[in-house]
């Protein structure tokens, strides 16, 4: 399951550029929570503990308001251009019963011997998965084990062991990760075609038949 963070939020009151640059300043990020049919309330959120969160890929929050805790998922986040500092973050409302659709990375763990070998190169297709699942099932990744992958085979979609409540909604014949032959490497090193050396073979006919006329 994925990590939950606790983040004690305040109610932000002024919204708008101006406001949002004026708190960021203090070291606060303007967001929102909404969904659930409920009030959708700005929010002034912790930088540094929001920031250290993303960045270890933690989806599902505790958010703290006054007296008021509400389970939430990052649902947006919008990065200044160079994807440095956050500029506003969306939180939506959720419950640990209720069943999400969202979109985990893939990992691949262990080495293929088809690429140790040196006859094949790995190709992923497939980096994220969208899954079905309770919020509390949130797996941190979909795990995929490479270490039996040979030269010319494939785990499908179909292939996967899943976490117990996850779904995974893509094309099940669809390719996560496969090992193909390194193509290119070997047509260069096959050296020049027949078409490529016929012009020398059509001017060394050439030379012997100016030859003889002469």
């Amino acid at each position: 399951m994925a990590d939950t963070v606790v983040l004690e939020v305040q109610a932000r009151n002024r919204v708008g550029t101006n406001a949002a640059r004026q708190l960021r300043k203090t070291g606060f990020v303007p967001g929102v929570i909404y969904g659930h049919e409920e009030q959708t309330v700005p929010l002034a959120v912790p930088g540094d503990a929001l920031n250290k969160a993303i960045r270890h890929g933690v989806r599902v929050y505790d958010v703290k308001l006054d007296s008021k805790t509400e389970k939430v998922l990052l649902r947006d986040v919008h990065w200044d251009p160079f994807g440095h500092d956050i500029l506003h973050v969306d939180f939506y409302r959720v419950g640990a019963d209720e069943k999400i659709t969202i979109e985990v990375r893939v990992e691949l763990r262990g080495s293929a011997p088809g690429v140790t070998a040196g006859t094949g190169v790995l190709v992923q297709p497939i980096h994220n998965l969208t899954v079905e699942c309770l919020l509390i099932s949130i797996p941190e990744s979909i795990r995929v084990l490479i270490g039996e992958l040979q030269l010319n085979q494939s785990i499908h979609v179909r292939d996967l062991k899943l976490p117990e409540g996850v779904v995974v909604k893509n094309d099940p014949d669809a390719i996560i990760v496969q090992v193909s032959p390194k193509v290119e490497e070997e047509a260069a090193a096959a050296g020049p075609t027949a078409e490529q050396a016929e012009p020398e073979i059509i001017g060394k006919a050439k030379e012997e038949g100016e030859e003889a006329a002469e």
